[in-house]
């Protein structure tokens, strides 16, 4: 295939897809949609309403295994390297470390939403 050819097909590809994304979706927006809030709070109601600590743990524990898999993204490239062993040993330690604190965490209750 020449540039030429893959520039044109992935250009009548983009176009059918943009063709087909503006008539695809639904036109008539519900009142959901329509609500300036849709994170489960009511609008109307006082802004300084006390949230649940659980909330934030749960966001927390979300964000701590989110960092866990960037930080085990280098593994692969590791495993090219000349002592892959020492790359492996330490991704283990760091999934061995978050999974203990996790199940001390489910052991302690700190993951049950409702007491």
């Amino acid at each position: 295939m020449t540039m030429t050819t893959m520039f044109s097909i992935t250009t009548m590809i983009m176009t059918l897809l943009v063709i087909i994304s503006f008539w695809l979706p639904q036109t008539t927006p519900d009142t959901e949609k329509l609500s300036p809030y849709e994170c489960g709070f009511d609008p109307l109601g006082s802004a300084r309403l006390p949230f649940s600590l659980r909330f934030f743990l749960v966001a927390i524990l979300f964000l701590l295994f989110d960092l866990e898999i960037a930080l085990l993204l280098p593994i692969p490239w590791a495993m090219n390297q000349p002592n892959p062993a020492l790359m492996t040993m330490w991704a283990t330690m760091i999934i061995s470390l978050l999974t203990l604190g996790l199940i001390y965490e489910w052991l302690e209750g700190g993951l049950e939403w409702a007491e």
